[in-house]
């Protein structure tokens, strides 16, 4: 049986066809209306429905199969640019970007092949990073789509919620990591975290003791078992995780020297069939600058000693309970002691010391702080603190030289104006002396 022409049925299958043409003449046709060639890979350039869709061949795999880069976009343009941009790409042998992967995906993937790579500390801090800070703003973000923009947004976000410059840059120095893994594998052309504005960073004087507050410290605590590790702390600038990783093979009384070789942190327990969620372990200090030795006056030294005669008697009255682990100041069973109990004992011994509260951090700032301000030179309370360069230690306490640099002044601005002052060298006290 013929169909009539007039039938509905094929006129719509017709008009369908005819609709087919069209949007492919129209991909042929340049703004005149001219028909005009295919060029290279055009042809895979087509309308689904309000989108213009495309596809560039990167050769074929190792099954024999073709690989296909898709690609789309609102106009045809767009999309052919797109094209050409990857193969512009392809040509100069850079890698092609993959537009499916959401930055909190490639996060996550980038912190699971860390582990064994860096230090476990410094793993727990990524990872508290950017599930605290840089997933839930940036993670739902395609990778190749994350701008410049949105990472000085993230900035400006945390800084009006009151974070500290230091933290910011600290998020900021992550993500930097994250996507300079992601640009070596070819997954972003550029590292927009590099690109972006770092943090301002106002570098305040913080708080320390002053002489008679240390004084006044160093007297409350005496008798106490934590006696010698405040003191240690406050004439070494010592760090919290230092103090509480001092070893006894590390003391040398006859030298009149102590070297600082491991720390005491907590760290996230990764251990899946572990009964809590973090655990309490030594570790070697992370850099060479960190392992560093300390000359000891001869009253340091008598510290320790009377300390060391204190420790072994608890070792023996312990007896099986003891757990030896080589430090000098560990828990009643020889574990090494938590450094978060540690702030919460010296701040009640400076509360009862009538001080108020203190971190043992602040012992740090106030042992570098009565350094300098007693004559020590700037290197060598650098070398004493174990910062990586005197660069660190001229940013955080170099508004403590103010006298010096003043004193420099008035002392060339003397020798050239005709009034000869004699500035007279200042000769740094015996802890500062013995510090170097």
């Amino acid at each position: 049986m013929r169909i009539s022409p007039l039938c509905p049925h094929r006129r719509s299958s017709q008009d369908s066809r005819d609709g087919s043409r069209r949007v492919r003449r129209q991909s042929r046709t340049g703004a005149s209306g001219v028909t005009r060639r295919r060029g290279q890979n055009e042809d895979s350039i087509y309308k689904d429905g309000d989108r213009w869709r495309g596809a560039i061949s990167l050769g074929y795999g190792p099954d024999g199969k073709r690989i296909r880069k898709k690609v789309s976009g609102k106009t045809r343009a767009e999309v052919a640019e797109k094209i050409r941009k990857i193969r512009e790409g392809l040509d100069k042998g850079l890698p092609v970007p993959d537009d499916k992967i959401t930055v909190g995906a490639f996060l996550d993937r980038w912190l699971a092949t860390l582990p064994g790579h860096i230090a476990d500390s410094t793993l727990d801090d990524y990872e508290d990073t950017v599930r605290l800070h840089l997933k839930p703003t940036l993670g739902r973000h395609k990778l190749t789509g994350l701008t410049v923009a949105q990472v000085d947004a993230l900035r400006q976000a945390k800084r009006e919620r009151g974070y500290k410059g230091n933290s910011i840059r600290n998020m900021r120095a992550v993500l930097r990591k994250a996507l300079s893994q992601a640009e070596r594998e070819g997954l972003i052309v550029r590292n927009v975290a590099a690109l972006s504005l770092p943090p301002r960073i106002r570098q305040s004087e913080g708080r320390t003791l002053t002489i008679d507050q240390a004084h006044t410290l160093l007297d409350a605590v005496a008798e106490h078992r934590l006696g010698l590790v405040v003191l240690l702390s406050l004439v070494f600038g010592l760090r919290r995780g230092e103090a509480l990783g001092l070893m006894w093979d590390a003391f040398d009384p006859e030298a009149k020297t102590l070297r600082i070789t491991h720390a005491v942190k907590r760290l996230k327990n990764r251990d899946a069939n572990a009964e809590t969620r973090t655990k309490i372990v030594i570790s070697e200090v992370k850099t060479p600058k960190s392992r560093r030795t300390l000359a000891l006056t001869s009253e340091l030294v008598d510290a320790l000693k009377a300390h060391r005669a204190k420790h072994n008697a608890a070792r023996l009255k312990a007896g099986d309970a003891w757990l030896e682990h080589g430090l000098i100041f560990p828990t009643s069973s020889g574990r090494p002691s938590d450094p978060d109990n540690f702030s919460h004992v010296f701040s009640r011994l400076t509360k009862s010391a009538g001080l108020g509260h203190w971190h043992p951090h602040e012992l740090r700032h106030s042992g570098a702080s009565i350094m300098l301000a007693q004559g020590t030179p700037l290197h060598v309370v650098s070398e004493v603190l174990g910062h990586a360069s005197v660069a660190i230690t001229k940013d955080v306490y170099g508004h403590l030289m103010e006298g010096d640099r003043r004193a420099a002044t008035e002392a060339i601005s003397g020798a050239l104006l005709g009034q000869r002052k004699r500035v007279a060298p200042r000769v740094a006290p015996n802890d500062a002396e013995e510090t170097g």
